[in-house]
C-alpha cells in the first residue's frame, strides 16, 4: 500500500514558511548564544532581523513570483532539509560543547586544587645565618619571644594563649599598605609607582594574600581576600581607609573573626637583614606578628585578645617549623 500526501500550493507554502521561521529561529538563537558565549556586550534592539534572514537564506530575498517560487519548489524544500540538517547537529553541538567545556573547567579546577601541595611537617627546619640582624627581644613565654616597644605592661597572663574562636573557618585578609612589592629581578621585573611600590597586584604583598589564601582554601578554610588599594594614590590615610574596608566586609554578611592584615617587612639600606628559614627544600622569609595596643590614646578592647591569638599561631608555627618566627 502507498501512502499519498496531497497538499496545494497554498498548504505548501504555509508549510514552508513554518519550516522557514524555525531555522530563522534557530539561526538567530546561535547568532544570539555566540555573542552571549564570547561575552560580547550586545542589544537585541541591534540586530538587524532582515540581515538575519538575508543571512541565514539569502535565496529567499526579493522573491516574490508565484510562478517562480512553484518551480523552484523542489529545490527549495531540498535546500531547507539540508539547511535542517545542518543547523540540528550545530545546535545539539553547542549544548555538548557546553558541556565539554564545563567540564574542561571543572578538570582545569581540580588540576588548580591538586597543586596545591599538602605542608609538609616532617621536614628540617634550619636558620640562614648570613647577614642578619640581631634578634631583639625582651619577653619570652615559652618558644615564643616578644618584643614589646608599649608602654603597656605584659605579663605571663597577658602571653598565656588561653582562647578560642567560635568561628575558626571564615578568614578575611587585607592589604593596608596593598602596593608594597618586593625587590624586583631579571625574571620578576616591574613598573614601579613609588619606591618599592606598584600597582600591578602581581607583584605586591597581594600576591602573596593570593598563595595564602589558595593554601588556606585547600584546607577547607572560607577565605575572602580584599585587594583594594589603600595606600594609592595617596599613602597617607591608609589604615583609615583599610579600617573601613574591613568593617564593611563584617557588617555585610561576613562573621569572620580571623581578620589578618597582610604586610611585607622592609630591610632597609643596610646590607643586615631579618634571618630567612630553610625548611627542607625551600627557603623563606621569617615571619612577624605585629599587634597594636590602645597606648596611642584611640579605643581598642581587643588587643590583648590579639596578642594572646598572635602567641598561639606563634606557638604552632614554632613547632611545625620551627625559627619560622
Amino acid at each position: 500500500m502507498i501512502n499519498v500526501t496531497v497538499i496545494n500550493i497554498k498548504s505548501l507554502m504555509k508549510y514552508l514558511a513554518g519550516i522557514l521561521i524555525l531555522v530563522i529561529g534557530i539561526s538567530c538563537t546561535r547568532f544570539f548564544y555566540s555573542k552571549s558565549k564570547n561575552n560580547i556586550s550586545f542589544k537585541i534592539a541591534d540586530v538587524n532581523l532582515v540581515k538575519c534572514l538575508d543571512a541565514t537564506l539569502p535565496a529567499i530575498k526579493g522573491n516574490s513570483d508565484i510562478k517562480r517560487f512553484e518551480d523552484e519548489v523542489t529545490s527549495r524544500g531540498s535546500n531547507l532539509k539540508r539547511m535542517l540538517g545542518i543547523e540540528l547537529p550545530i545546535m545539539n553541538n553547542l549544548i555538548v560543547d557546553g558541556e565539554e567545556n564545563e567540564n574542561i573547567k571543572t578538570k582545569e579546577n581540580e588540576s588548580i586544587e591538586e597543586k596545591v601541595e599538602v605542608a609538609k611537617t616532617d621536614v628540617n627546619t634550619q636558620t640562614i645565618e648570613e647577614n642578619n640582624i640581631t634578634p631583639k627581644y625582651n619577653l619570652t613565654f615559652g618558644s615564643v619571644k616578644v618584643k614589646n616597644e608599649s608602654d603597656k605592661e605584659i605579663t605571663e597572663e597577658t602571653l598565656m594563649p588561653n582562647i578560642t574562636l567560635e568561628n575558626n573557618k571564615d578568614i578575611v585578609i587585607f592589604h593596608t599598605h596593598t602596593c608594597e612589592s618586593y625587590t624586583p629581578s631579571e625574571k620578576f621585573n616591574y613598573e614601579m609607582t613609588g619606591s618599592y611600590r606598584t600597582t600591578d597586584l602581581n607583584y605586591t604583598v597581594s600576591r602573596v594574600g593570593d598563595e595564602l589564601e589558595k593554601h588556606l582554601s585547600s584546607y577547607g578554610y572560607n577565605v575572602t581576600h580584599n585587594k583594594t588599594y589603600h595606600d594609592y594614590p595617596a599613602y597617607s590615610g591608609s589604615y583609615g581607609r583599610s579600617l573601613t574596608t574591613v568593617q564593611n566586609i563584617l557588617q555585610n554578611g561576613s562573621s569572620a573573626q580571623m581578620v589578618i592584615d597582610l604586610h611585607r617587612d622592609a630591610v632597609g639600606s643596610n646590607s643586615n637583614y631579618a634571618p630567612s628559614v630553610k625548611i627542607g627544600d625551600e627557603t623563606a622569609a621569617q615571619m612577624m606578628f605585629v599587634i597594636g595596643t590602645d597606648g596611642g590614646g584611640l579605643q581598642h578592647l581587643n588587643w590583648q585578645q590579639n596578642l594572646k591569638f598572635a602567641v598561639k599561631l606563634q606557638e604552632k608555627a614554632n613547632e611545625l617549623y620551627p625559627r619560622i618566627i
